[in-house]
């Protein structure tokens, strides 16, 4: 294989992707993966991360947010934190943030607030961002319009072709992960085709939305070769020319 692939949105230090880390970062590397963004929603796994970082300094880039799902739980020193990282160049990205109206008991404006907070930090720092969207179609790109200075990127995109258009307009990047290759994907095969391919990446955001045909089982890196797969197929492209693609595109976002 005469390419590489990069998995941009890994949770690698949840507890039970971090029991067997070493495992699944060789997993990735058999796999032909060269890279691995490493996203973390926690302080805690924000240091998880920069000590795995130490072992793997070529294999893992970090990313730090705030997930609107943990807004309850977040705290002014979280926040101080991911100034920090972002003042000490610890990560290349903040994220993954965003809003998320899925689930009842939520306080939607909270979520704006927070959503804004880092937002602004990105744009003082000059950070990408990597945008969680459920169930806030509308809230999270009017706040992207109004807010955001930097590029951002639409983490495991599940939205309609109408809105990847949008997303193209404004300037962002997609990323497709496992929900490519469901059976019930339907509308969402449309979306690659108004998609750029120098605006696109895959991810697994494992441990979650493992690939078919490995449903059921865990998550991880190795499996975003299914989706990659998936989007060579519906954009009849050579494999080497989308994934030597995705490397300059991993460049150019991330300001590496």
């Amino acid at each position: 294989m005469d390419y590489s692939l990069i998995d941009t949105h890994a949770h690698l230090t949840f507890d039970r992707l971090y029991e067997r880390v070493d495992e699944i970062i060789q997993h990735a590397k058999d796999a032909h993966f060269n890279k691995i963004v490493c996203i973390c929603t926690s302080v805690v796994e924000f240091e998880r991360a920069l000590t795995l970082q130490i072992k793997y300094p070529d294999m893992l880039d970090i990313a730090l947010g705030f997930h609107p799902s943990d807004l309850f739980d977040i705290k002014e020193s979280d926040l101080q934190r991911l100034e920090q990282a972002c003042q000490n160049h610890e990560i290349i990205a903040i994220g993954e943030i965003g809003l998320d109206y899925h689930y009842d008991g939520t306080d939607i404006e909270m979520q704006k607030e927070l959503f804004m907070k880092q937002i602004e930090l990105a744009n003082t720092y000059g950070y990408p961002i990597l945008i969680h969207m459920r169930d806030a179609t509308k809230d999270t790109l009017d706040i992207l319009a109004a807010h955001c200075k930097t590029k951002f990127l639409m983490h495991c995109f599940s939205g309609s072709k109408e809105t990847a258009e949008i997303v193209m307009k404004m300037g962002g990047y997609i990323s497709f992960a496992g929900p490519l290759t469901f059976k019930n994907a339907r509308g969402l095969l449309e979306v690659p085709a108004v998609v750029p391919i120098d605006r696109m990446f895959i991810e697994t955001d494992c441990p979650f939305l493992t690939p078919h045909p490995f449903r059921g089982k865990e998550n991880e890196p190795m499996y975003a070769s299914y989706t990659f797969a998936k989007l060579v197929e519906l954009l009849d492209i050579e494999p080497k020319v989308l994934a030597d693609q995705m490397q300059v595109n991993y460049k150019h976002f991330f300001k590496l």
